[in-house]
């Protein structure tokens, strides 16, 4: 068993990597990050175009030395019956060619994000216009807004790394080097 793995994460906002470094800060894994492109929309609008996103941000992480797990965590939209919800999804991807795959929290738009959203606009931006903050995207995201602070970006992504490391363990890889 390798005592020691590198994983990168394909992104500087700190919600997202400090999502990835709380879950395996009791592992002996390195935690690396490079902005990486998601070859997507910069707002996804499908689940399907979520989940791509972040399978190809986890995949352009395997190009650098040294990585042996590459992780993609993406943030968009999904048209429902019931509106426009906030959807969020992460891929996790080895070297050998092995990839695991989780969602996370569905939390409806309000009409008139989901108005702006059609019209062309970023959540990002439409969240800093709405927040008064600019650092929104790297604090508590959409989701701290519509839950009013109770679940922010990171912890909603961290959930999202927990189903990613879960099912990689379970499958043999990543196992725990260290006893909590």
């Amino acid at each position: 068993m390798k005592q020691m793995w590198t994983i990168m994460i394909g992104s500087k906002n700190r919600a997202k990597v400090h999502a990835l470094q709380e879950v395996v800060i009791r592992d002996k894994i390195i935690v690396r990050s490079e902005a990486v492109p998601s070859d997507v929309a910069s707002q996804p609008f499908s689940d399907q175009e979520t989940i791509q996103g972040a399978i190809n941000r986890a995949n352009h992480c395997l190009s650098f030395d040294g990585v042996d797990y590459g992780v993609g965590l993406e943030g968009g939209v999904v048209r429902s019956e019931y509106g426009l919800f906030l959807c969020n999804w992460g891929a996790l991807v080895s070297q050998t060619g092995d990839q695991w795959v989780a969602g996370g929290a569905r939390v409806p738009l309000p009409q008139e994000v989901a108005h702006e959203l059609e019209g062309g606009k970023e959540l990002g931006d439409i969240m800093e216009s709405l927040t008064k903050n600019p650092d929104v995207r790297m604090t508590d995201g959409a989701i701290g807004y519509l839950t009013d602070g109770e679940i922010s970006r990171k912890a909603m992504f961290q959930h999202v790394v927990h189903l990613l490391i879960g099912q990689a363990r379970r499958d043999g890889h990543l196992l725990r080097t260290v006893t909590h």
